[in-house]
């Protein structure tokens, strides 16, 4: 433990990578934001989407409650004997999906294939009810990024990562008329364009947006994925074990190759949000990726206490360009600090990025709470920032 780490510091750092225009900037887009819009459900405060673990429990209630129990209580209970408590319902799909291969038109582990299969598409039917939501208004976290990412002209594209199977960053960056592309082309029968994945020759303006789990509007059609609205083809969520003509084509693996990409850019930053770096093949991508290049660097901002964040937490003592900062202290440059104490309070003053509470031990000094954390303060960090850009290229008129 050494001295306090400084959050104003952090901010600064942060603000003044996201006003280089030259410089690669991407946002990781987690499974946490969604939680930062809220609605009333019910007569109660409620997330637009619940969380993973929120998805899961759903999920779970839904399988308990229909003719498919029986054989869901047996692969749960395959984790619990392979001493893997808790799935995720991608850990659920994944295990799925795997036993899918070996049963064929037979049994494994005491369950068919068929009943596999039907457990598969209740999964996919039951997430894809669960996150099929618009925005509930025009002045969300999502609409305030998308504003930022459009006000913004760069020399080099914005890129925006995403885990999640909704469409809300797609609802947000076209309310805020923002182009993007992410990954298809076409307007009858979209079909996926890697080349173009690949080249990246459109128009610095355009966001690149990389849905890395799928999303509720891929759909596979006689072997190949496209994007749209189908009633009668299955969603795409979650990286599939199902096959197609041209694996290297197969979209999710072409997203991670973006991410990769993205991190060997000179100088990159990657700014990641609602993540719990519960999914071991994508810290290793991250992780990967800033070993493999120095000179990028990453800001993993995390919801609440840094003690409930372990894996981001080891990551970050094990790399010193990536930085975990949470609501009471931070691991920067592979050191664990809390955050500034004890500061006397005229000199403290809330932003978008830091609230000052009052030390319980002296009413005249206060302690630092980092806010960034919370995607609802990460987008009006970003918000704040579009008045600023747009100060600094007022060119005065000489006279």
């Amino acid at each position: 433990m050494g001295t306090d780490f400084d959050p104003e510091l952090q901010a600064g750092y942060l603000r003044e990578c996201l006003a280089q225009a030259k410089r690669p900037i991407g946002f990781f887009i987690g499974a946490g934001c969604p939680m930062a819009v809220r609605i009333n459900r019910g007569g109660q405060d409620e997330p637009l989407i619940p969380d993973l673990a929120g998805i899961t429990a759903q999920v779970t209630n839904a399988l308990k409650s229909s003719e498919l129990e029986n054989p869901f209580n047996i692969v749960v209970e395959h984790f619990k004997t392979d001493k893997r408590p808790s799935p995720t319902v991608e850990d659920l799909l994944s295990h799925i999906r795997s036993l899918r291969v070996v049963a064929g038109n037979d049994s494994v582990r005491g369950v068919s294939g068929k009943e596999l299969a039907e457990l598969d598409d209740k999964i996919c039917f039951t997430i894809a009810g669960i996150a099929d939501c618009r925005l509930p208004n025009a002045n969300t976290p999502y609409h305030k990024l998308a504003a930022w990412i459009g006000a913004t002209e760069r020399t080099t594209p914005v890129e925006v990562f995403t885990t999640n199977y909704d469409l809300l960053l797609e609802e947000a960056l076209e309310a805020n008329r923002v182009p993007y592309f992410d990954g298809f082309i076409g307007s009858f029968k979209t079909f996926f364009d890697l080349q173009a994945m690949e080249g990246d020759k459109l128009p610095s303006r355009w966001a690149r947006l990389w849905k890395i789990h799928g999303s509720l509007n891929w759909c596979e059609d006689e072997g190949r994925v496209h994007r749209g609205s189908s009633e009668t083809k299955r969603h795409l969520i979650y990286p599939s074990h199902l096959k197609y003509d041209e694996s290297r084509r197969m979209p999710y693996l072409a997203m991670l190759d973006r991410l990769r990409t993205f991190l060997r850019q000179s100088a990159a930053v990657l700014i990641v949000c609602g993540f719990s770096f519960s999914d071991v093949h994508l810290n290793e991508v991250i992780a990967q990726g800033l070993q493999g290049n120095p000179t990028s660097i990453a800001f993993a901002f995390m919801y609440g206490a840094l003690g409930k964040h372990a894996r981001a937490v080891e990551l970050a003592t094990n790399r010193a360009n990536l930085n975990v900062l949470a609501e009471d202290e931070g691991v920067i440059g592979t050191k664990k600090s809390k955050w500034t104490s004890g500061k006397p309070a005229p000199s403290c003053a809330d932003t978008p990025a830091v609230k000052w509470i009052a030390d319980p031990a002296d009413a005249k000094k206060k302690n630092a709470t980092f806010l960034l954390g919370n995607f609802a303060a990460l987008s009006d960090f970003a918000e704040s920032l579009i008045g600023e850009r747009q100060r600094m290229e007022i060119v005065p008129d000489g006279k």
